[in-house]
């Protein structure tokens, strides 16, 4: 089973990087704030989920390793595969996810693509007491998390060409999510509201 790739995206698709390590190029499906951040040419590691069936050797991978365990305690559901899997994590930040599930919050699930009411709750029903500590563990109030390494909002805002300084800036207030706090499509829109103020 592979576990983890280290090498670099050659091709940026819809929903799928490929990534080419020691010149062996590897297909891998990837939640879309991995898509909107990825760059050709770029270094990239990735946590991966390896799903075996008689047709195909699928690959799935996450900037996280706390994402992949929460794709693949998701696909455990029952009739939750791992396209539903990987919407819900493309949707929400797995503190987010966490909080969802133990809440019994269909709604929050429902907004993922392919997820309805029943799948929702089937979620919630198995998964309530499963959940490791560690995916709902968040910031202290009050207290600034350090910026994440791996991070992908401050790159989507340099490649729509804003500069460091602006990008520092709009991070830093209080409006933009943490990142793991809010998938990262939601960030960027805070970022680009205050970025779009005068002055």
């Amino acid at each position: 089973m592979i576990a983890r790739l280290s090498g670099t995206v050659v091709e940026v698709r819809a929903e799928e990087l490929v990534v080419d390590v020691q010149g062996v190029g590897y297909l891998v499906a990837v939640p879309s704030s991995l898509v909107t951040a990825a760059t050709v040419g770029e270094s990239i590691v990735l946590s991966v989920s390896t799903v075996v069936r008689e047709d195909a050797f699928l690959l799935y991978g996450f900037a996280e390793s706390a994402q992949r365990e929460a794709f693949e305690l998701l696909r455990g559901v029952s009739r939750v595969g791992p396209k539903h899997a990987m919407a819900l994590v493309s949707t929400l930040a797995v503190n987010a996810l966490s909080s969802a599930i133990t809440a019994g919050d269909t709604a929050a699930l429902a907004k993922a693509p392919g997820i309805g009411k029943r799948s929702a709750e089937r979620i919630c029903l198995e998964l309530k007491n499963k959940l490791p500590a560690h995916f709902s563990v968040s910031g202290s109030p009050g207290v600034s998390k350090r910026p994440a390494d791996n991070d992908p909002l401050p790159l989507a805002l340099a490649r729509l060409g804003y500069r460091k300084s602006e990008i520092d800036r709009s991070m830093a207030d209080p409006s933009v999510a943490d990142y793991g706090d809010q998938p990262v499509e939601e960030r960027l829109r805070a970022c680009l509201r205050l970025l779009a103020q005068p002055g």
